[in-house]
């Protein structure tokens, strides 16, 4: 099993690194779940929102957001002292998604956030879309967790978004370190156990994945 652990990086110690997407609709918690874990100091494409937005962008539910990603986010996560996670956040808005097939290349995995908020959760959906047509690769879904959630059994998430039964789906508060290393964890356990049906992950890297 994957170890949640994380030692922080000692030089000579990581033999293996692996790269994540992190991806979901905007406002739905990519900046912040990568600042918590990161251990290093996260790099952040942020932009204040400005009346471009406007119109082009979904902002129901996130309209006091003011700051928005507009290329990538990326931090460095390490997992029992020898595994690199290297995590890459993607923008939010529809616009922005032509970047999502360059940050995708050599994944592993991709951790899908939703919000289930009121009204939040239809903004996922285009997400998945987009996923099925750009990728191939595993992914886990994690609700983030905001004061207003409105609580979902996994079976109606998974009717709602029309996941496969084999999908895990678990919670997650993107601003808690342990919630969001477990959400990572699971995504890399479930990305080991897809690689061992159909070779996603090198073999090599598969083997370095498991403490």
């Amino acid at each position: 099993m994957v170890s949640a652990h994380s030692d922080g990086y000692l030089p000579g110690t990581v033999t293996t690194s692996v790269k994540i997407l992190v991806v979901g609709s905007f406002g739905v918690g990519k900046t912040t779940l990568i600042g918590s874990v990161s251990e290093i100091t996260p790099l952040r494409t942020e932009e204040v929102v400005t009346q471009v937005s406007e119109g082009v962008d979904d902002l129901r539910g996130v309209d006091a957001k003011r700051t928005t990603t507009v290329a990538m986010d990326f931090g460095r996560i390490t997992l029992g002292g020898s595994l690199a996670l290297y995590l890459f956040g993607t923008p939010g808005q529809r616009r922005f998604w032509d970047l999502w097939e360059g940050l995708a290349e050599g994944a592993v995995g991709v951790l899908v956030l939703v919000d289930t908020r009121p009204g939040r959760l239809e903004a996922s959906f285009e997400v998945f879309d987009q996923l099925e047509l750009g990728s191939q690769l595993p992914f886990v879904v994690a609700v983030n967790h905001f004061p207003d959630t409105v609580p979902h059994s996994a079976d109606e998430l998974r009717t709602a978004l029309d996941l496969l039964p084999e999908t895990p789906i678990v919670d997650c508060d993107a601003r808690d370190r342990a919630s969001a290393l477990t959400a990572l964890t699971t995504l890399v356990q479930h990305a080991l156990d897809v690689a061992s049906t159909e070779e996603s992950v090198p073999a090599a890297v598969a083997k370095e994945m498991v403490s």
